[in-house]
């Protein structure tokens, strides 16, 4: 849309806001958020809304959601190559991501639970007289 102009010559309205393409994509695909990218060009959270509808014919958030995905796939390749080098760290990770594998990890239980109840009860049964709110266990 064409400025319009004042009888004097001068524009009216704010000046157009250059939104670079490429600076936007990348943006988006090292996870910026909408207010950091409306503030990496100076604008209102409202002007990108309206430039990616004039420029993608789409929202915000679909835009969004498109070119965060490349960033992620960038992210995923990298760790790929990383743990293809044999970072076992990375390795263990992804194997957890995306195998399912977790790591054990065992519980073993020395005694029953009747034993811990009764120690329990032994345990408050002898406070019930303790009136001066001592922590002190009573054995008898």
């Amino acid at each position: 849309m064409p400025r319009t102009y004042k009888p004097t010559g001068n524009p009216t309205g704010r000046p157009k806001t250059d939104i670079n393409k490429v600076e936007f994509e990348k943006l988006c695909a090292i996870q910026c958020t909408l207010e950091e990218i409306a503030g990496w060009f100076g604008c209102s959270h409202d002007t990108i809304e309206r430039w990616c509808h004039k420029e993608y014919g789409d929202r915000f958030a679909n835009v969004y959601a498109q070119k965060r995905a490349i960033g992620k796939t960038s992210i995923r390749r990298r760790q790929f190559q990383v743990a293809e080098k044999g970072n076992t760290s990375m390795l263990i990770w992804l194997g957890k991501q995306y195998l399912g594998q977790s790591e054990k990890q065992e519980v073993a239980v020395s005694r029953s639970d009747d034993e811990t109840v009764k120690e329990m009860e032994q345990y408050f049964n002898g406070r019930k007289g303790d009136d001066n709110g001592s922590d002190q266990r009573t054995d008898t």
